[in-house]
């Protein structure tokens, strides 16, 4: 038998790798930008067409590189960050395994032009799917500038299975945005299509939050700072009253990188605990220097994954830490209860009196007021009581003696079993219920609110029980996409508009979806720097809040991202109508719950909320008879 087994080219290779490194346009600008940094750069310019489809171009002012290394730069496993195993516990360096150009190059079109300092010429390079096509002398700045063409032009399917220009965007940004946050010390300018993005220059971290975010962000901050000899903790964490229950900024950087650590995180969310309500989030900026020999961040090829050698003892600092920072934000009193030199109070009854005594009372212990056969004391009258005429205060008792004479000394009526007859109520029509199932809603009945959650009402077959919210959410929603479908939205201009600002991940996703808010009733405006003016909302939404409504359908697509605009138009009208129906534990009328009764089996499905939430409930009536035997 023949032998089977044989090496795979290089630019097979490389194809097969860049699949777990380059997986989208934003991986292209990750990897561009974390060598510019590392190469020294002090400015980066990032611009890109299409959302990365066509072009992105990244240029720095770094150290450049030589004529052979800018050859040898896209070869597999060529890296200047380490030279044997042992460096990898010493990393200083974003990148380190010489895997993200040879990817690049693998995929895509990619031309280099570089130049070391005090060089007279650089070098031009160009390479496509891993051939170089042409390598020549050519007079350009100092540092790097790297423009690649085509990603995925030689790998279709993965191309055909990249997102909407909106979804790669917003993805180019967020990768971005980290870079940027954590290299404060570094000016960034992001380019779409030729329009500024992003203008970032070097300036402090708070600043440098405040510029990506938003001012208004900066209200919300508090300090964070603790050093021990395990590991230094800074940054800053969000007040408890600006959390909220969908985009919250939170970021964990390690000596300069961007890493996901779900454990870490519910240390800072434990921290929080009792003073934000169920569900809701806090933002968070938290940077830690360890020693690299007390990590590892080689696990994943992203790099957003990292061990840590003391992992629990790193989480007890890091709550620690966070507690205590609230704490010194609450300005809460400790209790001392150390009565060593405490002052000599004196007890009450040794108190000097002022010359006011107290009233004396009297009491007759024969008097019961629960007791009707028992009367008031005889020396007991309201005017001795309170100093006035009996004429001021009689006419407004009159007949109340004799109403209670009535009421007390009347004896209680007996009534018949043919004397409790009700009178006949009227039928109401039959609604749907279940599949091939109808049942009949007593309009005439008295509905019942159990603990302000449920609504219990009389069927034709037994007892209904209906969750109110779902209810409200499920003819809402109805609403809703009707508003959007017919583009006969009925919108309030607000007095006063609400500003609210967006960062740039999140303004493409606003921008793709700014048509269908506007078919709800949402009047937006931009005012430039990624805020926007909300002059208008959806009529009957009184009382909620604008700012918080819009940004949350927002972080609702951007988690619905590259969905069709059917499941857009769903998804809005959905969390729009989540927000506005009825609270659990609204307390309602019988006319209220009657009318929501009535709104719920007018829809074409009753049963369910648009997401698949059990709306209502049957007890039927042989089931209640059994309870009872």
């Amino acid at each position: 038998m023949s032998d089977v087994i044989r090496l795979l080219p290089d630019s097979v290779a490389n194809q097969i790798a860049a699949g777990e490194v380059i997986q989208r346009p934003a991986s292209v600008v990750k990897e561009l930008v974390e060598n510019a940094i590392d190469a020294g750069a002090t400015h980066v310019d990032v611009s890109v067409i299409d959302a990365g489809k066509t072009c992105i171009q990244v240029i720095d002012n770094g150290k450049g590189m030589s004529e052979t290394d800018a050859r040898l730069a896209f070869e597999r496993h060529a890296t200047s960050k380490i030279r044997q195993a042992a460096d990898l516990f010493a990393l200083q360096t974003m990148g380190f395994r010489g895997e993200a150009l040879a990817s690049i190059a693998a995929v895509a079109q990619v031309e280099l032009r570089t130049c070391q300092k005090d060089a007279q010429i650089g070098t031009q390079l160009t390479i496509s799917g891993s051939k170089v096509e042409r390598q020549e002398a050519i007079a350009c700045a100092q540092g790097s500038n790297f423009c690649v063409k085509n990603l995925f032009f030689n790998v279709p399917a993965r191309r055909k299975f990249l997102k909407s220009n909106q979804t790669e965007l917003s993805n180019i940004l967020s990768e971005f945005e980290r870079i940027a946050l954590v290299n404060p010390n570094v000016s960034f300018t992001l380019h779409h299509n030729e329009s500024e993005m992003l203008n970032l220059p070097a300036i402090q971290l708070r600043q440098r939050i405040m510029g990506v975010f938003g001012k208004k962000l900066n209200q919300d901050l508090l300090s964070l700072d603790i050093e021990t000899t395990m590991v230094k903790i800074s940054g800053f964490i969000g007040k408890p009253e600006a959390a909220r229950k969908k985009g919250a900024r939170q970021f964990f950087f390690v000596n300069g990188r961007y890493m996901r650590h779900p454990y870490f995180h519910k240390a800072v969310m434990d921290a929080y605990e009792k003073l934000v309500p169920v569900g809701e989030q806090v933002s968070y900026f938290i940077y830690f220097e360890i020693d690299p020999a007390n990590i590892d961040v080689n696990i994943h090829p992203t790099k957003t994954e990292i061990k840590f050698e003391n992992e629990q003892a790193i989480w007890q600092i890091l709550s620690a830490s966070v507690k205590e920072t609230l704490g010194r934000f609450n300005a809460v009193p400790s209790i001392d209860f150390d009565t060593e030199g405490k002052p000599d109070i004196p007890a009450f009854d040794t108190l000097p009196y002022d010359g006011v005594q107290p009233p004396a009372t009297s009491f007759d212990p024969s008097y019961n007021p629960f007791n009707i056969s028992s009367a008031p004391p005889a020396s007991y009258s309201p005017s001795s009581a309170s100093g006035r005429k009996t004429t001021e205060w009689e006419p407004l008792f009159q007949g109340l003696d004799k109403k209670e004479q009535m009421s007390w000394e009347n004896e209680p009526q007996t009534f018949t079993e043919d004397e409790w007859e009700l009178p006949e109520e009227p039928v109401a029509p039959s609604l749907p219920y279940g599949e091939g199932e109808e049942d009949v809603v007593e309009k005439s009945t008295q509905h019942y609110q159990y603990k302000g959650s449920y609504i219990f009402t009389s069927v034709k077959s037994g007892l209904m029980i209906i969750n109110q919210h779902r209810a409200h959410v499920r003819i809402l929603y109805d609403q809703y996409m009707e508003q959007i479908s017919s583009h006969k939205h009925v919108s309030q201009r607000l007095l006063f508009p609400d500003l609210v600002h967006f960062s740039p991940a999140e303004i493409p996703v606003l921008e793709s979806i700014m048509d269908d808010l506007q078919a709800l009733g949402f009047d937006l405006s931009s005012l430039g720097g990624g805020s926007y003016s909300i002059n208008g909302v959806p009529a009957g939404i009184d009382g909620l809040n604008p700012e918080k409504l819009v940004t949350g359908m927002v972080q609702t697509a951007i988690e619905k991202g590259g969905k069709v605009k059917e499941e857009i138009q769903s998804m809005l009208a959905l969390s729009l109508a989540k927000a506005a129906a009825i609270v659990t534990g609204q307390v309602l009328s019988n006319e209220e719950m009657n009318n929501l009764v009535d709104g719920l089996f007018a829809v074409a499905t009753p049963n369910y909320t648009p997401d698949g939430k059990t709306v209502l409930s049957l007890l039927k009536e042989e089931d209640l008879e059994k309870l009872f035997k």
